[in-house]
């Protein structure tokens, strides 16, 4: 029996010192993109892991800027890294520099957009908090070694920022994009636009989930400065049984949705070395019917990309030992980042 005990404990202190350790460091940065007459915070933490050889003389890494889903902050937890370590160790991936920045906003997402009244949040990712970065950290400071990825916010923000700077970032994958088109939920015809009409205070507001998106969507999309308590517009308001539609706000938020976008950024998209989106068939509606229209879109362009449904749900096979970061999204980065700094 104590033999056993001892090789079980010699086979655990085996497996631990296999797992190669990088490690997590923080800083806070005051943008200068964030400055805003909205109220929020231009100070923001940011997160980066670091892989285990990153202190060796001479060596430089490449950089996957990871985007948080709404509610989402710049934390790298436990499980993160648990992962990020285990790519490393089983080669899955080449050792590489993860930045995660909180985009958490007073309405709980930033939406990773230009705003006149919460800042300029796709500026603040592209070019602040890149710079930041290639200055203070052993990056290769080059776009074919940066890929941008995210989760649901994250997704729709990651695809955005590829869109609008394939000059900063060469590769993109999107893990459940969320907000690509009006579908389901977010549809004119859902109960989401009619269930904010009801609501008339930030309390009220906090205690919902959809309308508190729509919310935090239109003071990036369409903020309105004379219009409290939530200072924007959205396109669909409703009288009694009747949808009213604003035309010049539906305008605005098409040009801020990836599916709509596509014709615009068409020649940007087509720079980019790679691009994958993928989605749980058993997520919320939306999902694989947005995923699916982005995807056909590119297909009806002729841009090259990757577009695949997996089974599972919004959360349950991302940052897991069978998930989508581990097996797809890290390998997709080391298949189409340069490593090497010549």
């Amino acid at each position: 029996m104590k033999r056993s005990l001892v090789l079980i404990l010699l086979l655990v202190g085996v497996n631990a010192l296999a797992q190669q350790q990088g490690k997590v460091v923080s800083f806070t940065i005051n943008a200068k993109t964030l400055q805003n007459t909205g109220g929020e915070n231009p100070n923001r933490k940011v997160s980066v892991y670091l892989p285990p050889d990153y202190d060796q003389p001479g060596k430089r890494f490449p950089v996957i800027y990871y985007l948080h889903g709404f509610m989402g902050t710049d934390s790298i937890y436990q499980q993160m890294k648990l992962i990020l370590d285990r790519a490393i160790t089983q080669k899955k991936i080449r050792s590489f520099i993860l930045v995660q920045a909180n985009q958490y906003t007073q309405y709980e997402g930033s939406f990773y957009s230009n705003s006149t009244l919460t800042g300029n949040w796709s500026d603040f990712t592209a070019k602040e908090l890149v710079a930041y970065v290639d200055k203070n950290y052993k990056t290769i400071a080059h776009r074919e070694s940066r890929g941008i990825a995210g989760h649901s916010m994250g997704g729709y923000g990651a695809l955005k920022i590829a869109m609008l700077y394939p000059d900063v970032f060469s590769s993109v994958y999107a893990l459940s994009p969320g907000l690509l088109a009006f579908v389901k939920e977010f549809g004119p015809n859902s109960s989401s636009f009619r269930d904010l009409g009801k609501v008339t205070s930030q309390e009220e507001l906090k205690r919902t989930y959809y309308p508190k998106v729509l919310v935090a969507v239109a003071r990036a999309w369409s903020p309105n400065p004379n219009k409290p308590p939530f200072y924007c517009d959205v396109p669909f308001t409703y009288q009694g049984d009747s949808m009213i539609v604003n035309q010049a706000v539906l305008q605005k938020w098409n040009e801020n949705m990836p599916v709509y976008m596509v014709d615009k950024y068409a020649d940007n998209l087509r720079k980019l070395k790679a691009i994958k989106l993928d989605w749980g068939r058993n997520d919320a509606a939306r999902f694989p019917l947005q995923c699916g229209m982005f995807s056909q879109r590119l297909e009806n362009l002729g841009i090259a990309h990757y577009a695949e449904e997996y089974i599972g749900d919004h959360g349950n096979k991302i940052w897991t030992i069978d998930g989508r970061v581990l097996n797809d999204l890290l390998p997709f980065f080391n298949e189409y980042l340069k490593f090497e700094t010549n």
